[in-house]
């Protein structure tokens, strides 16, 4: 990815320019549709996980190591990261727009793929507990679905989003990196859910890029002359 170029002030008061308010108009309409499938696709998929005829399966990783209890980290710290991403994402209104439609096609191809196929829960998956923020966790259909992980993929994509930004660049993969750990250790996922996060999250992210190329322009980053 090449250097930003010059950046004029962008404001909230451009955001809301006629120009600019129909594709965040847009971005919302997105999101929610893409909430609303992925509820849909996660009832869905705890409907398989909970049968009977429900089977795990082997798992290198999983099979060598013990579950351990990190939800402090997998809930707590997975919807303070939520929180604190809302805030990033609206501080830098420049981000605004396609980050909002980034995240809804990360949401709606994540909900696609944990429709597809359905393996029983890993034996020792630590569950959310019943505390107040287990059960936001819950409600809004964290735990549910396998493949691939939410946890490891989405701050991976917002990695990409702010590249430019080497703080939050660093910060956003080390995130990514210590919920990819954490989801192993408590057995919440299968090791290929976490591997394949990353790719899947820069697959979203590429294609996003080809969707929404004007309101990535507005990020201020040029494209490679492969893009062009």
């Amino acid at each position: 990815m090449e250097t930003p170029s010059h950046q004029d002030p962008f404001t909230y008061r451009d955001l809301l320019k006629k120009e600019n308010l129909y594709s965040f108009a847009v971005a919302i309409f997105l999101l929610v549709i893409a909430f609303a499938f992925e509820h849909v696709a996660s009832v869905y998929a705890l409907s398989y996980l909970t049968r009977p005829t429900s089977v795990y399966v082997g798992d290198i990783l999983l099979d060598n190591i013990p579950s351990i209890n990190l939800n402090l980290i997998i809930v707590e710290g997975a919807l303070f990261s939520i929180v604190a991403g809302t805030i990033l994402v609206f501080s830098k209104p420049r981000y605004i727009l396609f980050t909002l439609k980034a995240v809804a096609l990360f949401i709606a191809t994540r909900a696609f793929f944990t429709s597809l196929t359905h393996v029983g829960i890993y034996p020792g998956q630590i569950d959310p507990g019943s505390g107040f923020l287990d059960s936001i966790y819950t409600y809004l259909d964290f735990q549910t679905g396998f493949f691939f992980s939410g946890h490891t993929g989405l701050p991976f994509l917002m990695a990409l989003i702010f590249w430019q930004k080497p703080v939050l660049r660093t910060t956003l993969l080390s995130l990514s990196f210590v919920f990819a750990v954490a989801v192993l250790l408590a057995h919440v996922h299968y090791s290929i859910d976490v591997f394949a996060a990353p790719f899947m999250a820069y697959g979203i992210f590429r294609i996003a890029q080809k969707l929404f190329p004007r309101d990535y322009g507005l990020i201020g980053i040029a494209q490679n002359k492969s893009d062009k």
